[in-house]
């Protein structure tokens, strides 16, 4: 049986769209499945039946056979001969931050070198029946299922009747608002919440409700840090660096988590001495615990001062009657970059939009230096993407060609 499948044959492993398939039926289902035949990389594209992709990972893991998750049999027939030797993952990312899309490669034990510490630091046992909310081909979500499966616990797609829930912050953000009160979800006692920084509001509200684990970490990196409040400390057996950069200090880490590299884009760089970064900035508090800013490339050089767009993002998304926001760098000739923020507005009367915006813009001002002022704005809906982080790469495309959608103000 699969090492990611230790649960009793009799136990529920995986509850999507209502249907209950044991721990028996699926390494059953697993040792039965038809691959493609010869030794090349399996395509598992986006859309792939929740069953099905879970089932095909799990035989080609088991076959020793390199799977391409999120990608079809087009794709992997491009990527086969190209991938780095000893490839069992093959990860497609978003690109969220304007890098592009990538492939990532891992090995398996990659992933399974982690599934101890995180059961150690959240609890997760056999017991627990675990909610995924995004799609299980972005890799924070297919990583939740698998490590489901280790600890013996269930994992599916419902909050009624879970315990422990993985989630974005936005997506997060939208279950405290429609589904997680008592009524709904009962049983849900923690949340772990990874994929951008949470703003102190969310943090508060969801505090008030769940236990929170937090984590930093990135598909190439998998898991960095890890902590409860404003601030993380290293994971278990990740050596982290901070070192100067242009746009601050990078964050560097070493650990038995690291992909074997990124192929057709992305922001993965390594040195000789086994460091790795995307290229995240980070500080260290006070009390010692760290900080991460933002994506290094999302930095705005405005009139000689450097912005980070994703602070400029948390200070507008803890404004009230904001559900969510952008904010990218737009060259500018005398500025170097402007600021320019999409702003979407929390559902609210056609006859309060303009005061809405107003009152947005105003708290802005109070609440943002000078520098880190929008210049431009934009009220619609913000890009994201398949995980739900903020697509800033859609909106600088968008802002460049003039169909960025949306009222400016």
């Amino acid at each position: 049986m699969s090492e990611w499948l230790r649960g009793a044959p009799g136990a529920p492993a995986l509850a999507f769209g209502g249907d209950v398939v044991r721990v028996g039926e699926l390494a059953a289902a697993v040792a039965a499945a038809s691959l493609p035949p010869g030794d090349g990389l399996i395509g598992c594209p986006a859309g792939m039946p929740p069953v099905l992709l879970i089932t095909t990972v799990l035989a080609a893991l088991e076959r020793g056979r390199p799977v391409l998750v999120g990608g079809g049999s087009e794709e992997a027939a491009a990527l086969d001969g190209r991938l780095p030797a000893g490839t069992a993952l093959a990860l497609r990312t978003s690109g969220s931050s304007g890098g592009g899309p990538a492939v990532v490669a891992r090995t398996e034990e990659s992933w399974l070198a982690s599934a101890v510490p995180l059961a150690e630091i959240t609890g997760i046992e056999a017991s627990d029946r675990i909610a995924v909310t995004g799609p299980l081909h972005v890799s924070m979500h297919l990583y939740a299922a698998l490590h489901a499966l280790w600890a013996g616990a269930s994992v599916g797609d419902g909050l009624r009747g879970a315990s422990v829930v993985h989630a974005t912050p936005t997506r997060l953000a939208r279950l405290l608002g429609n589904e997680l009160d008592a009524a709904r979800a009962p049983d849900v006692r923690m949340a772990v919440v990874a994929g951008a920084a949470m703003s102190a509001p969310l943090r508060e509200a969801a505090g008030a409700r769940l236990h929170l684990v937090e984590y930093y970490g990135a598909a190439e990196l998998s898991f960095v840090a890890v902590g409860r409040g404003d601030g993380l400390e290293p994971f278990a057996g990740a050596e982290l660096e901070l070192r100067e950069a242009a746009a601050g200090r990078e964050l560097w880490v070493r650990s038995p988590y690291l992909a074997l590299g990124a192929i057709g884009g992305g922001m993965l760089r390594r040195d000789t001495a086994g460091f790795a970064t995307v290229g995240d900035l980070a500080e260290t508090a006070a009390d010692g615990r760290l900080r991460v800013l933002g994506r290094g490339d999302a930095a705005i050089t405005t009139a000689g001062a450097t912005v980070l767009a994703e602070h400029v993002e948390a200070e507008l998304s803890a404004l009230p009657g904001v559900a969510a926001t952008a904010v990218v760098g737009e060259p500018h000739e005398l500025l170097g970059e402007r600021v320019v923020a999409v702003v979407e507005l929390s559902p609210a009367p056609a006859s309060r939009r303009d005061a809405a915006k107003r009152a947005v813009v105003d708290a802005a001002r109070a609440r943002l230096e000078p520098a880190e002022l929008p210049r431009r704005w934009f009220f619609g809906a913000v890009p994201r993407t398949d995980s739900g982080k903020v697509a800033r790469g859609a909106v600088r495309a968008a802002l460049a060609a003039g169909t960025l959608e949306g009222e400016s103000a």
